[in-house]
């Protein structure tokens, strides 16, 4: 089958790409001279395996073709000037790259620090500065990580200008701790893996207890998958996150007690969980029936993949958004009508809510001839906002230096 539109073009960020080539006057009115670098890193979707990261468990993300791309010039001294086409109004944010590195304002500017913060005990001792200019179409608050394709970008920009041959693993690990030391914000390690170790045409099983992963390859023909952003974001979701990951804790208390083998959810089975239940209130068993189904789908999802099976994949993609609506409740209204009617149209063979829940965006596998069609009922269904886009699985991070897209670009400058 041909690919729909939205999945034809170029993965934004190559560097040919028509809305990096529209920052390239930006960056030299800003600074005066043309880049001699760029770096870029996707945004993702997780396929399935949802509120399973902080339960040890299985997740199956792909990279996206929305990326963060940073066009860059190395300066001779320490200091930092980072200006991005989302806030272009405001002057460059200026910081020295040091050990007194701190978060502070802008609040995005501090994903930045906190990346180079991290690559410090690599730095060279003079020269670490940049200027750099941010360009992404990764949507922002819709769930697809917009806050770690600008980290892995950081990343893989420094990685380049410093020289460095850094495992994608460790990128991964040390973009994690940018966003939970510097951006306060507490995340498992499947958004920064998934970035950093994306690849073309594939999703990526990630191990979350033993921090490694595997290349599941996606059928060539046949299938894309469309993401819809719901475009709502629910407020009450700030409390119910550390809500349910204390109910699995209460369910995992009671599990070990009962079978010391048992140190997380992800090595409970349903028997050993059927036999408790009389013995945990009924919402943490409801929380822990989920976990421990959710990752045993994550590997039926993989074998389904490895033999092609994509209707097989679909039934597994539905049946986590069930037992995500109704076992462990966080889904919502918006996100429960774009999974039914994604799952009433032709050619869609599974649905469902994908990231944190209460809001953000659902994913849905549907042969290729009828993914034009779907985007633009789900686009109507929930009436405007930014809406559905197909995709195949996107590149993970990469890097350029000038000579290289000077080629792609005509001549720079």
């Amino acid at each position: 089958g041909h690919l729909p539109a939205a999945a034809k073009r170029p993965p934004f960020g190559a560097m040919s790409d028509p809305e990096v080539r529209a920052a390239l006057p930006e960056f030299e009115s800003t600074f005066g001279a043309p880049p001699t670098l760029a770096a870029q890193a996707p945004g993702r979707v997780n396929v399935i395996g949802e509120h399973v990261d902080y339960c040890d468990g299985l997740v199956l993300p792909t990279a996206l073709p929305f990326r963060t791309v940073a066009l860059a010039r190395r300066r001779e001294d320490n200091l930092w000037r980072l200006s991005s086409t989302f806030s272009s109004d405001a002057p460059p944010v200026e910081f020295t790259a040091d050990e007194g590195l701190r978060p502070g304002s802008p609040s995005w500017a501090n994903y930045v620090k906190g990346v180079v913060h991290g690559y410090l005990p690599d730095a060279p001792a003079t020269g670490r500065g940049m200027e750099v200019l941010l360009v992404s179409n990764v949507p922002v608050g819709a769930g697809l990580s917009s806050s770690a394709a600008l980290e892995v970008c950081i990343a893989t920009l420094l990685e380049a200008a410093w020289g460095l041959s850094i495992a994608p693993e460790e990128k991964a690990r040390r973009s994690r701790k940018a966003e939970n030391d510097f951006a306060g914000a507490p995340c498992g390690i499947m958004d920064q893996f998934i970035s950093s170790m994306g690849a073309a045409g594939n999703l990526l099983l990630i191990d979350c207890r033993t921090e490694t992963s595997e290349l599941v390859p996606f059928p060539d023909e046949g299938y894309v998958l469309v993401v819809c952003n719901s475009n709502v974001k629910h407020s009450l979701s700030g409390g119910e996150y550390p809500e349910r990951v204390r109910q699995c804790g209460e369910a995992l208390a009671a599990l070990t007690a009962a079978f010391p083998g048992v140190k997380s959810l992800r090595d409970a089975t349903m028997e050993q969980l059927q036999q408790l239940e009389d013995s945990m209130p009924p919402l943490s068993f409801n929380r822990a029936m989920h976990v421990v189904q959710e990752i045993r789908r994550v590997e039926q999802a993989r074998e389904a993949l490895l033999n092609r099976d994509m209707a097989q994949l679909g039934r597994l993609m539905h049946a986590s958004h069930v037992s995500l609506r109704d076992l462990f409740e966080v889904s919502c209204e918006e996100l429960d009508t774009l999974v039914e009617s994604a799952m009433s149209a032709p050619g869609v063979v599974g649905s469902r809510m994908t990231g944190g829940g209460f809001g953000g965006c659902t994913v849905t596998l549907v042969a290729t001839p009828h993914a034009p069609a779907l985007e633009e009922r789900l686009s109507r269904c929930l009436g405007g906002g930014w809406s559905a886009s197909a995709s195949r699985p996107a590149p993970g991070a990469a890097s350029w230096t000038s000579t290289r897209w000077r080629r792609a670009v005509g001549r720079v400058g």
